[in-house]
Parts: C-alpha cells; sequence; structure tokens
C-alpha cells in the first residue's frame, strides 16, 4: 500500500487513490466470490475509490453489481468507511415513464434504490452517466441539494458531458451557493483524444476532476496486436474491425512499450496519469491478476521525449478553438 499515490478529487478535499476501481464485470463476467476478493484486493494494494452505476450486472440483470459490492461491504471490517463509493444514474431501470433520466422524482427513487442494493445510506459520489436534455439544471440541483441535506449524497459528478455541459451547470450551481460538479468521466485514451478539445480545458477552469473510463481502448492498447497474434485473447467483432484498421499504429505502439521496457497496457494508463486534468483512471479488472498488472503503471515515469513519442504515434488535440483556428 506504500506505493499508492492518492490526489484530491477536482477542487474538493476528498482524497482519492489515482486508479479506481471500476466495476462494470461484476455479476456479468465476475461471478460474486471473485468480485468480493478484486475488491479486497483493491483496498489490501491502497485503491480507495470504487466507480459503479444502477445499471450495470449485465445479464445478471441490472442493479446486480450494486448488489454485489452492498453484500461486500456488508462483511463490515470498516470497508464502507475506507471506500470512496461513487455509482451513477440516468439509464432506464424499467420501462415505465420516470424511471430513467435526471427528474426530480427519478433522482428520489433511484438513490433510494442504489442505496438498498449498496446497504449503506449514503453514497460519496453521485454520477449523472449521460446529460439529460430535457431536465432544467434548476430542477436537477434542487433534487440534488435535497439528497445532501438528507446526508445521502457528498459529491456530485458527471459522466460523458460536454465542456459546455459543465460550465453551465458549474453557473446555474453557483447561483445557488451549491458546489455543483466536482467530477467528469469521459471516455479517454491514447486512441481518443476528443476530450482534450473542450472537456478538458473547461474541467480545470471549473476545478472538475477527470476520470477517463475505458483507458485501454477496450483493450486495444493492452497489447492487442500480439495477444491476437498469439491466440492469447479474442476480440469483439467491433474490437476486430479497430484493430484491423489501426493494426501498423497499434503494431508501433507495442515496439515502443517494449522499448521503454513497459507492458501496452500499464503504458497506456502511465500516459493518462501524465495529463494534467487527470484524476484517476477507470480500471475495470476481471481477476485479482488484471488488478497487480494495473498498478505498475503508478511507478511509470514519462519524459518528455517519451510523450512526444506516443503524440506521433497518436495525434492529439490542442485546446479549441486554437487546435482549428488561430
Amino acid at each position: 500500500m506504500d506505493h499508492m499515490e492518492y490526489t484530491y478529487l477536482g477542487r474538493t478535499g476528498l482524497s482519492v487513490s489515482r486508479l479506481c476501481l471500476g466495476t462494470m464485470n461484476f455479476g456479468s463476467q465476475t461471478d460474486e466470490a471473485a468480485s468480493h476478493a478484486i475488491m479486497d484486493e483493491a483496498l489490501d494494494q491502497g485503491i480507495n475509490f470504487f466507480d459503479t452505476a444502477n445499471t450495470y450486472g449485465g445479464a445478471a440483470g441490472k442493479g446486480r453489481t450494486e448488489e454485489i459490492i452492498g453484500s461486500w461491504l456488508a462483511k463490515g471490517g470498516n470497508r464502507r468507511e475506507r471506500t470512496v463509493l461513487a455509482t451513477k444514474l440516468y439509464g432506464a431501470t424499467g420501462d415505465w415513464p420516470n424511471e430513467g433520466k435526471l427528474s426530480a422524482l427519478n433522482v428520489r427513487r433511484a438513490i433510494d434504490a442504489s442505496l438498498r442494493r449498496l446497504q449503506t445510506d449514503y453514497v460519496d459520489l453521485y454520477q449523472f452517466h449521460h446529460i439529460d436534455r430535457a431536465t432544467p439544471w434548476e430542477e436537477l440541483w434542487q433534487a440534488c441539494e435535497t439528497l445532501v441535506a438528507q446526508g445521502k449524497v457528498l459529491y456530485f459528478g458527471s459522466s460523458n458531458f460536454a465542456g459546455w455541459h459543465l460550465a453551465v451547470a458549474q453557473a446555474e450551481a453557483a447561483k445557488r451557493n451549491f458546489l455543483g460538479l466536482v467530477s467528469e468521466q469521459s471516455l479517454y485514451n491514447l486512441i481518443s483524444r476528443e476530450v482534450e478539445l473542450e472537456v478538458l480545458p473547461s474541467a480545470q477552469a471549473h476545478g472538475i476532476g477527470v476520470i477517463p473510463w475505458s483507458p485501454l481502448a477496450s483493450g486495444l492498447l493492452g497489447g492487442a496486436v500480439r495477444k491476437q497474434r498469439d491466440g492469447k485473447r479474442r476480440y469483439s467483432d467491433r474490437a476486430t474491425a479497430e484493430l484491423n484498421k489501426r493494426r501498423d499504429q497499434l503494431g508501433t505502439y507495442e515496439d515502443f512499450a517494449d522499448k521503454l521496457g513497459h507492458e501496452p497496457g500499464d503504458l497506456a494508463l502511465a500516459w493518462l496519469l501524465h495529463q494534467p486534468a487527470v484524476t484517476a483512471p477507470i480500471i475495470g479488472p476481471r481477476t485479482a491478476a488484471h488488478l497487480e498488472g494495473a498498478l505498475k503503471a503508478l511507478q511509470i515515469r514519462l519524459s518528455d521525449d517519451d510523450l512526444a513519442a506516443l503524440d506521433e504515434i497518436f495525434p492529439g488535440y490542442r485546446t479549441a478553438p486554437e487546435h482549428y483556428a488561430w
């Protein structure tokens, strides 16, 4: 645990580990016992930041992932006290009106349902899984203020928001003397760098910590060319098509990782940790061994030359509007 690094989540005083444990595989690909073992191992390694959502569970059913976390928390041993617990709402949990999105009604129902599954009386970070273009901010922030007053939620975050959504959210919160957003969970990795245009600058300006999801681009940055060649991993049709399209680029990347003496996946995580707006990439291990590998990324220090070489392989974006105008 002595090698774990911590940072503050956005502009808050909340300390979180530089890696965030993603639980999307729990219940769908990883059974309850194995999921519990991964969470215990994460705490042992100093990871205190766990991310989930009310719709995770795959074939096991929406909400199953939260239930697995709940049964783990119920074991006691200070598990709840040691964990900064983040979940999300937005996705529909049923087919009746108001069983999804961000209306005040769904906010009230969704948090109570999540707390019941998680077997806890509060979540540390409650995240809007997507922008809801129909719900006005005054409705959403009023509903959130109620949750804070009730002691059910401490902080709020967004996910998959555009840069201007972050700006409007903060302006509307400021009118109410409310803290507003403290984090934004975005798709961000060496292959998908669009957030560099507007989301990252907006997040930095507003003191919002960025939590990248899919840091390995669904495994493409985890040594995909080599693994496919050696028959070690099969990819979905979509990932295979992307792999074929990017074979040369990914091959160059894997060679560069070799040259530096790192596993490709560890290098991809380390690159994110070197980006100024990033709080903690989300790692989604299916096994305890996957977790072990990700921790190596924390030890990697990249020079300016290394970072420039990665930009050559995977060109990024300059901040807007300079990227496309003077």
